[in-house]
């Protein structure tokens, strides 16, 4: 039946052709962002999946920085321990060399006096954003000898949050400690006294009495050799300075390695941590990513369809045109 009241075919037409619309709209939107899901109206399930994905890719984003914080820390430190080393090595070369009968002790300890002041300065100068690991006060009110580097972030299926971090024992790496707490002593490698038998006179009986070296013991870093002389119990006391000063070689020589694996240890966070944050991208992007090969194929689809509507709907529309001309004479 034809009607000029109704249209079924232009209503028909209509409705294809506003589908076909509506479904060139959501096609150019993910050509245009490169997303299927772009908001949660498109799925809210995967969109809801891909925004904790995404918050948590963010907080892995700040672990990467704080692991950056970290190894320049332990690089820093690392480089000042490397760096008294190899002063210390020349403190016992000197000590070695003043072991020579005649010899004039009193410059020797001149170059080992700047040699204990580059110590210091090596020490104090091992700060990376306002961390000092080599030169400390274990005394100080909130001293920690644990240091924590932000390592990890978890987010389990129940929602909850968790912060790992990396530990690192910096109790045997200080160089220098002045324990003012408590009225303690000097406690690091090379600021600590030794009573036992540094600073003690050894005399050629074998008796020990006070030495004008030391007195009641002295540390790598103010032994002096200057009042010494050439009498067995002075050279005694030479030896044991020497002795005293490989053993802080031998600490510090720990202290570098104990580092050394720090740095390994957080090295390997770094790269383990990028890893995770690529694979949370390609986890992110298989569920809301377009598939741009696809959508260009629907979209030329959907234009001829387009036109067709178009033609169709104008079709139908012309179909009044026929019934009018049936009345005419």
């Amino acid at each position: 039946m034809s009607s000029i009241v109704t249209n079924s075919a232009a209503m028909t037409a209509l409705q294809s052709l506003t589908a076909t619309m509506k479904n060139m709209e959501s096609t150019q939107s993910r050509i245009s962002t490169g997303l299927r899901v772009n908001t949660a109206a498109d799925n809210a399930a995967y969109w809801s999946i891909a925004t904790t994905m995404r918050s948590d890719k963010s907080a892995l984003s700040t672990v990467t920085d704080a692991l950056n914080l970290g190894s320049s820390t332990i690089d820093v430190a690392y480089t000042g321990m490397n760096s008294a080393i190899e002063v210390a090595n020349q403190i016992k070369q000197k000590l070695v060399a003043a072991a020579q009968p005649g010899i004039d002790r009193t410059k020797v300890q001149a170059e080992i006096k700047q040699l204990q002041a580059q110590l210091k300065s090596n020490a104090d100068s091992a700060v990376f954003s306002g961390q000092n690991w080599l030169s400390i006060d274990s005394g100080s009110t909130g001293y920690n000898s644990t240091k924590s580097i932000v390592s990890s972030f978890q987010h389990d299926a129940s929602g909850a949050v968790s912060v790992g971090t990396i530990s690192i024992d910096a109790s045997g790496i200080s160089l220098f400690d002045v324990a003012t707490g408590g009225g303690t002593s000097p406690n690091g490698i090379l600021d600590k006294v030794d009573t036992t038998t540094v600073g003690t006179h050894i005399s050629a009986a074998g008796v020990v009495t006070s030495s004008a070296a030391g007195g009641t013991g002295v540390s790598v870093f103010t032994l002096d050799i200057s009042a010494l002389t050439d009498s067995a119990g002075d050279l005694a006391t030479l030896n044991a300075f020497t002795r005293q000063t490989d053993s802080a070689i031998a600490k510090m020589t720990d202290a570098a390695s104990s580092l050394g694996s720090a740095k390994s240890r957080v090295s390997l966070q770094q790269s383990f941590v990028s890893s995770l944050m690529s694979s949370i991208d390609k986890g992110i992007g298989s569920l809301v990513d377009a598939d741009m090969t696809q959508e260009s194929t629907r979209l030329q689809a959907l234009q001829v369809q387009q036109q067709l509507g178009v033609q169709a709907l104008s079709i139908a529309n012309q179909s009044a045109q026929s019934i009018l001309s049936l009345f005419r004479g």
